[in-house]
């Protein structure tokens, strides 16, 4: 099986140069439209199981979060579902916006 990869946000920000790597936002729906990263795809409970069925379960998969915990438990989910290439940013959201700001997009 697959095991979760922790990475950092620079570490996560070159992986995400890369055009077949697929980056999901895991917070709030709230949290996601006050900002995320551009190229983020908000996943939720509602839009979990359309994201498993359309996504390509062989490609990257970078997840995050506020901090770097619940992307965790997220990425094992993933993992369980037949991903194989998964990635937890470590710091989460909260690093990434310090780290490279002008990566994200304001929605509000």
């Amino acid at each position: 099986m697959p095991e979760l990869k922790r990475i950092n946000c620079e570490q996560a920000s070159a992986l995400c140069t890369q055009a077949d790597t697929q980056l999901i936002d895991v917070r709030d729906s709230g949290s996601f439209s006050a900002s995320h990263i551009r190229q983020a795809q908000h996943i939720d409970n509602q839009s979990l199981a359309d994201f498993i069925a359309s996504a390509d379960d062989e490609k990257p998969l970078v997840i995050y979060c506020y901090h770097g915990n619940s992307s965790q438990q997220a990425g094992h989910y993933f993992i369980q579902q037949g991903f194989t290439d998964v990635y937890s940013v470590d710091g989460g959201f909260e690093e990434w916006r310090l780290a490279f700001p002008n990566d994200l997009a304001d929605q509000i």
